[in-house]
């Protein structure tokens, strides 16, 4: 006979979503964000399908940048998009990491415009932290997966097979 638990009632789930309104939010969410895991499987592909554009200031960009990727600060996109990035092309954005809004400010210009958007979520922080190579002044760089954000590839899986083509141990 399998057990049934039903855990005690928490003040956390006081106010709970409906499974539809869960549902909606949650799709409706991965509509506008990616993460940095999924853009670097997407850039690996042959056509990965959008441009990506990092958002950040002049120095910022100096100091390095995901490859591939165009500069467009996110102040200058409204005036600029149009010569660089065909209408209508699909735009993943990002900007220094959780901490700034430049990549959601920069998510709206593009919309405005008629883009088909998503945020990367985490960027550039992110992507350097999960151990990804990024482009510098120098050339190419890459440090070490931070084991907080990439467990796999920092040898904490457990044990667990690690397919290096994905970082996220999710």
């Amino acid at each position: 006979m399998t057990e049934t638990i039903t855990p005690a009632a928490s003040a956390l789930f006081q106010h709970v979503a409906t499974q539809a309104d869960a549902i909606s939010h949650f799709r409706g969410r991965l509509g506008f964000e990616s993460d940095v895991s999924d853009v670097a499987a997407a850039l690996a592909e042959p056509e990965p399908g959008f441009v990506l554009v990092d958002t950040r200031n002049d120095a910022s960009w100096a100091q390095g940048h995901v490859p591939g990727a165009i500069h467009l600060p996110w102040r200058r996109i409204a005036a600029e998009a149009a010569e660089r990035i065909p209408a209508g092309t699909p735009v993943v954005v990002y900007c220094w990491g959780p901490g700034c809004n430049g990549a959601t400010h920069a998510a709206l210009e593009f919309a405005l415009l008629g883009h088909p958007v998503k945020e990367m979520l985490g960027g550039f922080e992110y992507w350097v932290r999960e151990g990804f190579a990024f482009d510098t002044t120098e050339g190419l760089a890459q440090l070490p997966a931070d084991a907080l954000t990439n467990v796999a590839e920092a040898g904490l899986a457990g044990g667990a097979v690690v397919d290096h083509d994905i970082t996220c141990a999710c």
